[in-house]
This record gives structure tokens, sequence and C-alpha cells, in this order.
């Protein structure tokens, strides 16, 4: 009976040590291998690997990219004086195991704490060089590309690289929002009042030339028409004077009867003439003498 017992014991105390022997590396991790306290190896390619039971232990660090987002905006002062309240992040990551162990013992509060230290120290001198509008707008994307190379440099002797530095947002602190936005309101208004103050004036040089254009096409109208109208009582004339002069008498004839139809050409009209007046000319004779 003891053979077995044995046999049991010597398999476990197998399995035991075997579990202690073998370890695996995920491929997000690197894993340094310690022997009393001294550095042994680094194992970087994911897989299995054994080490000494008892005498060697190991320790995983990430290797994948990580986020640094802050917990609270930082106040930066501008080159105008004025205090703004920035947001970022940063992307970082260990690339080499070993330097960022001896650095920061392997404990990435310390690594996030000198990367942000390396930021704010960055941003202060970035941010005193420039205006308000630059680090909102102009130069922010050079302001950020100087921020990671800077802050890569410094990293990389510690054994971390940094792989982007973003700025969220930049904001006015609440004492001087209110002060700026009254004078972007007043500043507005300005714009408006001239521009609209502008408007009017093109808009009276338009009406002005409108009226003026207006003015001498009507003259222009009335000279045309009077010249047009002169010319046909010109004509008007001369027909007359031609058909006057080749038979006055029927001329005659013919307006004194036009005459008639239009002063008898309704039955109430009255005319009082004496009967031997030139009008009833051509009543008195069928051959048109005033006999």
């Amino acid at each position: 009976m003891k053979n077995p017992f044995n046999l049991l014991a010597i398999l476990v105390v197998a399995v035991v040590m075997l579990s202690l022997s073998i370890y695996t590396v995920d491929q997000r991790q690197a894993a340094m291998v310690f022997q009393l306290g001294e550095i042994v190896r680094i194992n970087k390619t994911p897989g299995l690997y054994f080490k000494l039971p008892f005498v060697q232990n190991v320790r995983f660090f990430e290797t994948r990219i990580l986020t640094l987002d802050a917990a609270e905006p930082e106040r930066f002062i501008t080159s105008e004086k004025k205090n703004v309240l920035v947001d970022y992040y940063i992307k970082w990551r260990v690339y080499d195991v070993e330097k960022y162990y001896v650095s920061f013992s392997g404990d990435e509060v310390r690594a996030e704490n000198r990367l942000a230290q390396t930021i704010n120290d960055g941003m202060r001198a970035e941010f005193g060089k420039r205006t308000l509008h630059d680090v909102v707008s102009g130069e922010r994307d050079e302001v950020m590309s100087l921020l990671r190379a800077k802050a890569d440099q410094d990293a990389h002797r510690f054994g971390v690289g940094v792989m982007d530095v973003r700025i969220k947002r930049v904001d006015l602190p609440a004492e001087v929002s209110d002060s700026v936005f009254r004078r972007m309101d007043a500043e507005r208004k300005r714009v408006a009042n001239e521009l609209r103050s502008t408007g009017s004036a093109e808009a009276e040089k338009i009406r002005a030339d409108a009226d003026r254009q207006r003015e001498v096409i009507i003259a222009e109208a009335y000279r045309e028409a009077q010249q047009t109208k002169g010319e046909g009582d010109a004509k008007a004339s001369a027909i007359y004077g031609a058909a006057y002069g080749k038979n006055p008498e029927f001329y005659a004839f013919y307006r004194s009867m036009d005459s008639y139809r239009q002063s008898f050409s309704s039955k109430s009209d009255v005319m009082v003439l004496q009967p031997n007046s030139e009008f009833f000319r051509y009543m008195k004779s069928s051959r048109g003498n005033s006999k």
C-alpha cells in the first residue's frame, strides 16, 4: 500500500514543480526573469517558457500602447498673460523593459507621473510663446507635434516611447469667460453696425444712380417723342398742303363736310349761326359757290 501513495506523492510534487517552472508570455506583455534579485533574461516573444522554481521569479510588463488621460485640465498662461485650461491625453508604451524597470521599478503610475511632468513643462513653455488664438486654432497642430517630439526624447532615457500627444480642449477659466464673451459680443456688434452703415450708404448710392438713369431715360424718351410728333405734324402739314394745292375747292368742300359731321353728330347738339354765315356755304349751293 505504500508504493501507490509514494508514487502519487511523487506525481503531485512533479506537477507542482512543473507548474512553478512554466510561465507563458502574452503578445501584449514582456516577461522579465529575476534570479536572486538580479535580471537574468527578458522574454518579449509570446510563447511558453521555463524557469527555475524557488530560485527564479518572473514579472510581467505591459508593452501595448497605453493612454494617460489628464484627470483635471491644467492651467497655463499664454503670451498675452491670459489663463487657459488645457485638457489633453498621451499615448505611450514601453519599448525597453530593462530601462523601464531600472527607472521606475516597473511602476506604471511613476512612469505616467514622469510623462505628465514632461508634458506640463513643454506646454508651459510653448503656450508662453503663443497667443490664445494660436493655441486654440492657429498653431495647435504644431504645438502638439513639438510636445510629442520633446516628450518622446525625454522618455526614451527611461525605456518609454511617446506615440502621440493630443490637446482635446482649450477653455478659458470661469472668472474670465464672461469678460471675454462681453468683449466678443461688443466687437461683433461693432462689425455688424459698420457693415449695416456701409450697406445703407451703398443702397443710397445705387438708388440715386437709378433715379438719375430714370430721369435721363424719361428725358430721352420725351425728346424722341416730341421729335417724332414734330416730324409727323410736318408730314401731315405737307400732305395737307399738297392736297390743297392740287384742288383747293375740293379740299375746302371736304373740310366743310367733316365739320358738318362733327357738328351734327348728336341730335341734341344746338348751334346758333346767322343764315348768311360762311359755315353754310356748301349747303346753299350744290355747286359749292356762295351765290
